[in-house]
Order: structure tokens, then sequence, then C-alpha cells
């Protein structure tokens, strides 16, 4: 009853690092995201020699780099996750800082790649996307500032993150990516939520989302096509959405058999964005219905764990962390299955791509970090700011 009540038992003061964290870290999630990975390596051993071999590259070239990436994000994911709470909030919000400048300088610095979205910088042998890396870091730095100032009757917090978040809106739609503006604009609406946020404040939010939705509609002819696109009960024979649908439809159950899809010689994106599209048609419904559930085991642990914590911070970050990557993950399902308009955005874990790779795994290393077991004290730590107090 007591580690019910009090959460995990303190670890000796002489246990060593490895097994602690072994004793105290969510196993489950771990596991979930070693399997998602390896099932991204086997669906990018069908879905990419195509792409590679109209390169004039070796057929196994973007599995060959993934692998690569694979391994720094799984060690640097490790890494995180033994890290204690204070040095990660440390290195989130230093992370952010260093994600909001790279964004300022991608009009200066960065590049399109023909795509007419100024996203990248080129360092020649990779692209780095600042945004999915100012996901993380920008979670951990709001909740940081409304964490601090929970004492504060007017609560300051509240209004600097909100200012903060919506000047990052602003720069990321000007890209334009709206994707990840409206990404970032829901995590500090959940964050908000879990804080306490009354039902008018959140109602109101909800308006000022919806009246930049309307705003970019008149004004961006990219994100109007889009939503006309979805809007329209009629699919394009020979646009990407309409080769992914009748692949995921072709697939039924089992799939057609490994090698045997022909989603992957149609679509020049069918080992990033619609990757989910080439399991479907390769393996079936069954191999979807498995990845969904490694998302959704990730995040029921990760909200079951935060259910027992008190530390305000952790609360409002881990909530944020969970929320940035299951809500990707929802979006680039939903996008394949034509339930959401198009948008470019990677299935973690899965999809190619070394920036997407390694900000997903630090997503989730801070999250692991974050949610592992430990006492929780009295009910007044929470507003003395110990353990692990507020102070960057």
């Amino acid at each position: 009853m007591t580690e019910i009540a009090h959460g995990a038992r303190a670890a000796p003061d002489n246990e060593p690092i490895l097994p602690q964290w072994w004793r105290t870290v969510d196993r489950w999630s771990l596991a979930c995201v070693v399997v998602l990975f390896g099932i991204g390596i086997l669906l990018l051993l069908a879905a990419s020699p195509p792409l590679a071999i109209r390169q004039g590259s070796n057929p196994f070239y973007f599995v060959y780099r993934q692998a690569i990436f694979g391994s720094i994000a799984i060690t640097i994911l490790l890494v995180l996750s033994i890290l204690p709470q204070e040095t990660v909030r440390r290195m989130g919000i230093l992370g952010a800082i260093g994600a909001i400048i790279a964004i300022m300088l991608l009009p200066l610095f960065g590049t399109d790649h023909g795509q007419g979205a100024m996203r990248w910088f080129s360092l020649g042998f990779m692209n780095v996307q600042p945004s999915e890396f100012l996901k993380p870091g920008l979670v951990i730095l709001t909740a940081w500032i409304m964490a601090a100032t929970t004492k504060n009757a007017r609560k300051t917090g509240y209004t600097i993150s909100a200012a903060l978040t919506g000047l990052l809106f602003i720069m990321l739609a000007l890209q334009p990516d709206f994707g990840q503006a409206f990404l970032i604009a829901f995590s500090w609406v959940v964050m908000y939520f879990v804080s306490g946020a009354s039902l008018l404040a959140l109602m109101a939010i909800f308006l000022v989302l919806l009246a930049a939705a309307l705003w970019a509609y008149q004004n961006y002819e990219h994100f109007s096509d889009r939503i006309d696109m979805f809007l329209n009960d009629r699919v394009e024979p020979h646009s990407q959405i309409s080769y992914a649908l009748d692949s995921i439809k072709g697939g039924g159950v089992f799939g057609v058999g490994v090698g045997e899809g022909s989603l992957k010689w149609s679509l020049p994106d069918a080992h990033t964005d619609f990757i989910i599209a080439v399991a479907a048609e390769e393996y079936g419904m069954a191999l979807v219905l498995t990845m969904i559930g490694l998302y959704a085991v990730i995040l029921v642990r990760s909200l079951y764990r935060l259910s027992k914590e008190r530390d305000l911070f952790i609360q409002l970050a881990s909530s944020g962390l969970v929320v940035v990557f299951s809500l990707q993950a929802m979006i680039n399902l939903a996008v394949s299955a034509r339930l959401v308009p198009t948008k470019g955005m990677t299935l973690p874990f899965i999809s190619y791509g070394g920036s997407s790779l390694v900000a997903s795994a630090i997503t989730i290393g801070m999250l692991l970090a974050l949610t592992r077991t430990r006492p929780q004290g009295a009910i007044l730590d929470l507003f003395s700011g110990h353990p692990g107090g507020q102070r960057a």
C-alpha cells in the first residue's frame, strides 16, 4: 500500500545507475519504440529500393542511412532516459532556444528543396528540419514557464508561454508549415488544460485557432488547395492520396505479400509520408493494427504514470511530449486514410528521415526520463518545488 500511495520505493544510495534506471523506467514503452524502429527498417526494405534505383544509388541506400541514424537516435533516447529530471529540463530549455534561433535563420540559410516551403538546412550529408527539434524543446520550455509561476496569482507564466507559442506559430506558418504550427499550438493547449484551465478559456483558444485556420485558407493557396481537395468527394486518380487509398484497400487483412506491392513504384514519398500505405498493401491491416497498438501502448502507459505524478512541471512537460508524439502519428495515419487533409508529416520511428528519427528519440527519451517511477513525497512538494524544483 505504501508504494501505491507514494510511488516506487526510494533507491538505495549505493545502487548503480543502470540497475536503478532499469527498475524505474517504463520498459513497455521502451520495448514498443524498439519494435517500431524494427518495423520501420522492415518497411524501408520494401518501400525505398525503387526510389534509390531511380536516383542511381544502391537499392538499400535509404535502409543503410536509416540504420545509421537509428543507431544514433536509440543511443540518444537511452542516454536521455537515464538523466535526472533537472538535467532533462535544462537540456530542453537550451534545445528550444537553439531551435528558435535556427528557425529565425531559415530565411537566410535555409532551402526548400523545390517544395515551396523554407523548412530545411542542407548540410550536404543530411538535411535538418529545425521545427522537428523545436517541438520537444518548446514543450519543456513552456512547461517550465508555466510551472515556475504557479504561485503567481496572475498566472503570468501562461501569458508568457502563450505569447511565445503564438510567435512561433506565426513563424512556422510563414514558412509555410501549418502542420507543425498547429501541432505546437495544440500541445500548448493540452498543457494549459492539464494545468487547470477553465472551459471558457479553452473555448476562446479554440476560436483563435479557428480564426487562424480561416485566415490561412483565405491567404495561402497551398493551404486552401489541400482543404479543397479533402472536401471534394472526387479523389484525383493520379494523386498521392489516390495511390495510397488503393494500396490500403488492396492489402486486405494480411496483404498481397512481401515485395509484391505496387505503391512504392508510383509514389516518391512511399518511404516517408505514406509508408503506412506500403505496410497496409504488403502486410495488410494485421501489421497496421499492430503499429497502432504500439503507439497506443506508449500513450496509455505514459498517461497512466502521469496519473500518479504530483510534480506540476513533470505533469505538464510529459503531457506535452506524449501529445506531440502521439498526435504526429495519428495525423500521418489519418492522412493516408484520407481522414484529414494531406500534410507532409512523418510517422515516428517508422518513416525515413534523420531529423524526424532523432527528434522522435529526443521526445521519447525525455518522456521516459520524466515518467520514471520515483518517491512522490508529500503533496506539499508540489508547491515547495522539491523534489525537482523549478529552477533551470
